[in-house]
């Protein structure tokens, strides 16, 4: 008897960790854009401003909280994420034993937008984070696309039509109303997304309204206001959140100092720093990272 898809989609994705050594972390793979997680332990509290993406949840169980929405997650479900809007997440059911396991598939405006032509009567709406049982055909097209990754002579060839085909059956199912905006280039969210990408890789540097409201096409004041609409922060909040996010990570995995911290991402105050951060993670730098080292 052939192995269930959901559970032949786990066994792959642990393979694959497995076989680059990763216990536990996030895995990038070959194909861009896809990526394993696995965790073997319950997270803290995880901070993040995630470009769209979709996670399918193989085993264990996350919340992932954005504004007052907290989505709860368990093996079967897909997760969507359909703008650039700041999440709180955390790893609820892990163990060495039976880790968390997901997979990662980030949406590309470039693959979405040809399709829209093809499919009709999708609506528009929705809520940017929501999750959904994950269909039949997206796991087996899922399940293909690791396959993959074990036939190197393949994966040019078959991997842009296998990555087509999770975009469409995501974009005919339930995920549907959420991600269509992904591929309406004259959109307003699209607009936005142009000026996210900037800010994301100028995040430490000054960049001024006028120049994100000229990336988005937009005046000033209309492009604070779809900005907030759709990230639900305002550019300089989005920044400040960027800029916090990078410098936990840092701190926490890199051992830098919590002066060069700062300065790296592009503050100028110490005290600064020390407040915003104490005011986004709970606590001051150096007493997060002695908890965190605690926890490990």
């Amino acid at each position: 008897m052939n192995t269930p898809v959901p559970h032949r989609l786990y066994d792959l994705a642990r393979c694959q960790l497995d076989a680059h050594g990763m216990a536990e972390g996030k895995l990038a793979t070959p194909i861009p854009g896809l990526s394993i997680v696995r965790e073997i332990q319950p997270s803290p509290l995880t901070h993040d401003i995630p470009a769209p993406m979709v996670a399918l949840v193989l085993q264990g169980e996350k919340q992932v909280m954005a504004g007052p929405r907290t989505t709860h997650l368990k093996p079967g479900d897909s997760l969507l994420i359909a703008a650039d809007v700041p999440t709180i997440s955390q790893v609820m059911r892990a163990s060495a034993d039976k880790p968390y396991v997901s997979i990662i598939i980030d949406l590309n405006p470039a693959v979405i937008e040809p399709l829209l032509l093809e499919i009709d009567g999708l609506p528009d709406g929705g809520h940017a984070v929501r999750s959904q049982t994950t269909t039949p055909e997206m796991a087996d097209a899922a399940r293909r696309l690791l396959e993959l990754l074990d036939r190197p002579a393949a994966l040019p060839i078959l991997q842009e039509g296998l990555i087509r085909e999770l975009h469409f059956w995501l974009l005919s199912g339930a995920h549907g109303a959420g991600i269509r905006h992904l591929g309406m280039t004259h959109s307003h969210h699209h607009r936005i997304a142009r000026t996210v990408s900037l800010i994301r890789s100028r995040y430490n540097q000054t960049l001024r309204i006028e120049q994100l409201a000229e990336t988005a096409g937009m005046s000033p004041s209309a492009f604070h206001q779809h900005f907030k609409q759709i990230t639900t922060l305002t550019p300089l909040q989005f920044q400040k959140q960027l800029r916090l996010i990078e410098a936990r990570q840092k701190l926490l995995t890199r051992g830098a100092s919590i002066a060069d911290t700062a300065y790296g991402v592009g503050y100028e105050s110490i005290p600064q720093f020390t407040r915003d951060y104490a005011r986004m993670f709970g606590a001051p730098p150096a007493k997060d990272r002695r908890a965190q080292a605690q926890i490990a």
